[in-house]
C-alpha cells in the first residue's frame, strides 16, 4: 500500500492549460440578478436654469411692465391736478364735493350742430333801496370766519347742520343734505362772468353787476320756469358793493315750493368783483334767518 504522501490529487495540476471556450457570435451571456436586489441608480439632477439679464425678458413682459408704470403716473398726476384746496376750517372726515364749472357770458364758439337758444331770464325791476327784514327761523351759531383769499371776501362760518367744504364753482362752500337742485348752499367765488368793460364805481353799477349774478343763479341753481321777488337791496355793510335778496318760486315734483336767497357782490381791488351768494329752499326754511347773518357780515379782506 502506498504512502499516504504518494498519494495525487483528483484534480489537474495548475500547470494543466485551460481550456478554451469559444461562443457564437451573436450570442449573449446574461448573468442572472440575485433576487431582490435594486439596481444601483444616480440620482437626476435637473440642470440649472440660466441665468438671465435684461436682454432675455421678453418684449411683451416689458411693454406691459411700462404701461403698468405709465398708468401709476397718470393717476397720481390726476390727483396732483385736480385734488381742490380744502378750505382750512373744515372738520376732519369731510368728503370733497364737486360740481360743473361755473358758465360765463362769453361767446360760444360756432358749431355745425344747431343749438337751441335758451330763453331769457326777466327780472322784475330792482329797489334802488329796500332794507332786509328778518326772516322766520333761528339764526345758527357763528363758529368761525371763513377768509376766501382766492377771491379776498370773509364771511361767518355756520355751526353744524352747515359743513365747510371745497365745493367747486364755488371757492368755498357751505351746505346742508344732498347735493340737488335746488340746494341749500352758501358759497363764494368771483363774479361769474366777463369782468366789466372798467372797474365798477357807483352803487349802481355794483346793483347792476348783482341782478345779473341774481339771473346767473335763477338759471342755474333751480328748475327751469323758476320765477324771482325782490326781498331786500341795500349797500354792503363794508367796503364797495351791493346786496340783493330775493324769494325763488320754483316747481318741483310736480308741486310749487319757495327759496330764500341773496348775493352780494363786493370790491376787491380788482375789475371783476368777488361773489357770495347763498339759497335755501323751503325743506330747510328753519335756516333762512342765516341770510340775515351772512348779508350783515360779508366783506372784503
Amino acid at each position: 500500500m502506498a504512502d499516504v504522501g504518494d498519494q495525487r490529487p483528483s484534480y489537474d495540476s495548475p500547470t494543466t492549460p485551460f481550456r478554451k471556450i469559444v461562443l457564437p457570435a451573436e450570442e449573449t451571456v446574461q448573468i442572472p440578478r440575485p433576487p431582490g436586489q435594486v439596481p444601483l441608480q444616480r440620482p437626476i439632477v435637473p440642470p440649472e436654469p440660466p441665468s438671465r439679464g435684461i436682454g432675455d425678458i421678453p418684449i411683451r413682459a416689458l411693454y406691459l411692465l411700462g404701461a403698468i408704470l405709465a398708468t401709476v403716473a397718470a393717476v397720481a398726476l390726476v390727483f396732483v391736478l385736480f385734488s381742490g384746496d380744502v378750505p382750512t376750517s373744515q372738520e376732519p372726515g369731510e368728503e370733497v364735493v364737486r360740481v360743473a364749472p361755473v358758465p360765463t357770458s362769453a361767446t360760444p364758439e360756432p358749431s355745425a350742430t344747431p343749438t337751441v337758444t335758451e330763453s331769457p331770464i326777466v327780472l322784475p325791476p330792482v329797489p334802488e333801496s329796500k332794507a332786509y327784514a328778518n326772516l322766520p327761523g333761528k339764526a345758527s351759531a357763528v363758529i368761525n370766519t371763513i377768509s376766501d383769499k382766492e377771491s379776498g371776501i370773509s364771511y361767518p362760518r355756520l355751526a353744524s347742520p352747515w359743513k365747510a367744504r371745497d365745493f367747486p364753482p364755488y371757492a368755498i362752500a357751505q351746505r346742508i343734505g344732498k347735493l340737488d337742485i335746488p340746494q341749500t348752499v352758501v358759497g363764494s367765488a368771483m363774479f361769474p362772468g366777463d369782468s366789466p368793460a372798467k372797474k365798477p364805481s357807483s352803487n349802481a353799477d355794483y346793483r347792476e353787476i348783482a341782478t345779473d349774478a341774481a339771473r346767473w343763479a335763477i338759471r342755474t341753481q333751480y328748475p327751469k320756469g323758476a320765477t324771482l321777488e325782490w326781498t331786500a337791496s341795500k349797500k354792503v355793510s363794508l367796503g364797495k358793493g351791493w346786496t340783493l335778496g330775493y324769494k325763488v318760486t320754483f316747481t318741483s315734483g310736480g308741486k310749487e315750493q319757495v327759496a330764500q336767497a341773496m348775493v352780494s357782490v363786493i370790491e376787491v381791488g380788482k375789475t371783476k368783483p368777488a361773489m357770495l351768494i347763498a339759497s335755501i329752499p323751503e325743506a330747510n326754511k328753519a335756516r333762512w334767518r342765516d341770510l340775515n347773518t351772512l348779508a350783515a357780515q360779508v366783506r372784503p379782506l
